[in-house]
């Protein structure tokens, strides 16, 4: 593919960053060597495309390349039947569509507003979806029909955020450039104009610090794991996982700014970690004048020390920690910090004057730039809030579909924040989210008199998963009338699968009227399995932080599982349909342990062997069936999580440490103290085949052997140590299933098996 010249001129910057990174490696980090080479780099390119708002130059045109190759990638045959249009004069994130059979215009302000307006003509008019996962591409017609009358939408909002500071460690910190492509493709098609970035954020801090005091050596151990390292910026860990070797780090850091640099070429904003205090152990006895604060526990781990940002030291790291930063990741002008998160120890620091000179920092590397900080439990403080331009800042509103009663411009004083969704928790595969919360809020939430909601803010914690909540929650920004939520996912049924399909349409009806209807008032994910729980007679979730119990009736996802089975079979060969099916079926079967293991604990409760032992055949023979019908599926395999994590390692060992980081996370979190006492244990649970079949069935199997024990030899039950058994699992490198080769049998076999399973199970009644 011919790349055009400021296409070209782009790739070398890129290139020259890194290498720059590289280069400066002799250099002490904030040495005056360091801004002379930092400042070598071409920028300016950059500098009309990083989503600075504010006053602005006329318009200029731009380059619709990096969006003609995004749509060539989600479109290889229909992309010749677009004609892109670059239209900066039409005003900020505006597209327009227009066209006949085969030859249709979209004209928008940026490349991913391009992209935006080819999501809009795919979903209105030729009825397609582009899915996250799954897509019905391959039903689109060989001529793509016309557009009956030209459309044009703009956006609601300004801010159009996505991903949340955990989602690179819950949905794969060891992912490709080319599945961080594509995640970008589709944010872009959904209308999002501003994307964090974490892959390859501690390179900045490895080399900055070096500058401070600091050996290469102790920063490695210092630094976990990439699948630990999300919570190591937000300040509650380090070391987990790890050491990192700097290869791995100087990769991650190309790979990040590869990430940052596609942004940059569709008119996006990539947002980036700013630096707030994060310090490691012995800072203040390595740097004269530094102040420093212990930060306490976070959930069984140490947190890493803040550095009192009213200390002269700051200044100076903060400024070597940008230009390292720009070195390999160029400007932006957002930046995400959370100072204080989920916790954190204040000590002696004034808040107030702690939040001035971190936003000062900022703005000395990067003038003007945005403070993106995230709503959750009490942050941000009041007094943080006192310190700063709050014309800069955006609050990324965690909360805004999990409680009643909130009055975001009464707490925080009218500064500008995004309205915001979790609805999924730690990559949990579970069905559901509060989406009539957001059709409830969004619309008079803005309306209000004195409204700060400026944006929309898609956080939940994994990505890939409830593509219908994807959907429906970038709408918001798009649709200038009240969603109707029955019509839309009604509309969302027929473009799911390529055309409108009765069977279809009531699958989607039941799984709306259900799990995509469940309320606000405690939680904003629905409940998850018991099969992934902890073994217990009376265990009531798998995450110790999750929903206790079923949020909506169980009946809607059997229900919908029927129908889907009835769809018809034209419509079945997408990979929209196949991921449904089997997330229905697996959700269905997931629903039906919560019915199970009541009975389980009567059966034992009663002394009755022979009752127990069929009830816990029944719950085994469950478990066979979700680990089968999950391996039909690639967005279900453990094998290609794990081998992504061995991918990024230069020899046994490193692959090995990478697994354990993968493995770990998905089990026991971290080690025993944050396991047990920080109740992390299973936080990430998931229905995936492999994780299923080697680590959940194998731990409910031990488990219930101790009943049977127990009741022939009527005696308490020998007690398992569960950490010990899941931590073994999370040593292990076992191979499984991965890539192309990865799926094995027929979802509509397995899903329908699972389906006469549940009604011989319900029709027993035992």
């Amino acid at each position: 593919m011919t790349i055009s010249p400021p296409r070209r001129r782009r790739h070398a910057q890129l290139r020259h960053r890194v290498a720059l990174a590289a280069l400066v490696a002799v250099l002490g980090a904030g040495s005056p060597a360091l801004a002379d080479v930092a400042d070598t780099a071409d920028v300016t390119d950059t500098a009309d495309v990083t989503g600075v708002r504010g006053p602005a130059p006329a318009p200029r045109a731009f380059d619709t390349g990096p969006a003609r190759e995004a749509l060539q990638r989600l479109l290889p045959h229909h992309a010749g039947q677009f004609t892109l249009v670059p239209d900066p004069a039409a005003g900020a994130d505006r597209f327009t569509v227009s066209g006949s059979a085969g030859a249709i215009t979209v004209r928008g302000s940026t490349g991913a507003t391009l992209l935006t307006g080819v999501g809009w003509y795919l979903q209105h008019v030729a009825g397609a979806d582009i899915g996250w996962p799954g897509d019905s591409i391959g039903m689109l017609p060989a001529r793509l029909p016309a557009v009956p009358a030209p459309v044009t939408r703009s956006a609601l909002v300004p801010h159009r955020y996505a991903l949340n500071d955990t989602d690179d460690g819950y949905s794969g910190a060891y992912r490709t450039f080319e599945q961080h492509q594509h995640q970008i493709d589709l944010l872009a098609l959904h209308g999002i104009n501003e994307v964090f970035v974490q892959a390859g954020a501690e390179y900045p801090y490895y080399r900055a610090l070096q500058g401070f005091g600091y050996s290469a050596a102790e920063l490695r151990e210092w630094i976990p794991g990439p699948g630990h390292q999300s919570w190591w910026l937000l300040q509650n860990l380090s070391g987990f996982g790890g050491p990192v070797s700097e290869r791995l780090m100087r990769e991650r850091a190309e790979l990040g700014g590869r990430i940052a640099e596609q942004l940059r070429g569709l008119g996006m904003t990539p947002v980036l970690p700013g630096y707030f205090g994060t310090v490691p152990p012995g800072f203040a006895a390595r740097n004269t004048g530094a102040r420093t604060v212990a930060q306490g526990d976070w959930a069984g781990f140490d947190r890493p020390d803040w550095l009192d940002p009213t200390s002269p030291v700051f200044g100076k790291l903060a400024a070597a920690y940008y230009a390292e930063q720009r070195a390999v990741f160029g400007d932006s002008g957002m930046y995400r910090m959370s100072p204080l998160h989920e916790g954190g120890t204040v000590g002696t620091v004034d808040v107030k004057a702690a939040a001035t000179a971190v936003q000062k920092a900022l703005h000395a590397a990067h003038p003007g730039a945005t403070w993106a900080v995230l709503g959750w439990q009490d942050s941000p403080k009041a007094e943080l809030l006192a310190g700063v331009d709050t014309s800069k800042m955006l609050i990324l509103d965690g909360l805004s579909d999990r409680y009643n009663r909130l009055d975001r411009e009464t707490r925080w004083g009218g500064v500008p924040y995004a309205m915001g969704t979790i609805y999924n928790f730690g990559g949990h595969t579970t069905i559901g989210a509060n989406t009539s919360v957001w059709i409830e809020r969004f619309g008079p939430w803005r309306a209000k008199a004195g409204s700060a909601l400026k944006g929309i803010a898609y956080l939940p914690e994994a990505t890939g998963t409830n593509p219908a909540a994807f959907d429906l929650f970038t709408d918001l920004a798009w649709e200038a009338g009240t969603i109707d939520q029955r019509r839309w996912f009604a509309d969302f049924a027929g473009r799911r699968y390529g055309r409108p399909d009765k069977e279809a349409s009531a699958a989607w009806e039941e799984l709306r009227a259900g799990p995509y209807s469940t309320s606000s008032g405690l939680w904003s994910e629905s409940q998850d399995s018991l099969f992934t729980a902890r073994p217990g007679l009376s265990a009531v979730g798998a995450a110790y932080w999750s929903p206790k119990s079923m949020r909506y009736p169980a009946d809607a996802v059997r229900r919908a599982l029927d129908h889907l089975l009835k769809v018809d079979p034209k419509l079945r060969g997408s990979s929209a349909y196949r991921f449904d099916l089997v997330d229905t079926a697996r959700q269905a079967l997931a629903n039906h342990s919560r019915v199970l293991l009541p009975k389980i604990k009567a059966a034992y409760e009663a002394k009755d062997l022979t009752r127990l032992r069929a009830l816990t055949a029944e719950w085994a023979d469950g478990e066979r069936k979700l680990d089968a019908v999950t391996g039909s599926d690639p967005n279900f395999l453990l094998g290609d999580w794990l081998a992504a994590a061995r991918s990024w390692g230069a020899d046994e060992a490193e692959q090995d440490r990478y697994e354990y980081d993968a493995r770990s996370i998905l089990s026991v979190w971290g080690r025993r103290s944050t396991s047990e006492g920080g109740f992390l244990h299973d936080y990430a649970n998931r229905e995936w085949s492999g994780l299923i079949g080697e680590l959940y069935a194998p731990r409910w199997a031990a488990y219930f052997e101790t009943l049977e024990e127990s009741l022939v030899r009527r005696a308490a039950p020998r007690e398992i140590d569960w950490h010990a058994f899941e931590e073994d699992w999370a040593r292990r490198t076992t191979r499984h299933p991965s890539g192309a080769n990865g799926p094995s049998g027929d979802p509509y076999t397995l899903a329908k098996d699972i389906a006469a399973a549940l009604k011989s199970w319900e029709g027993g009644a035992r």
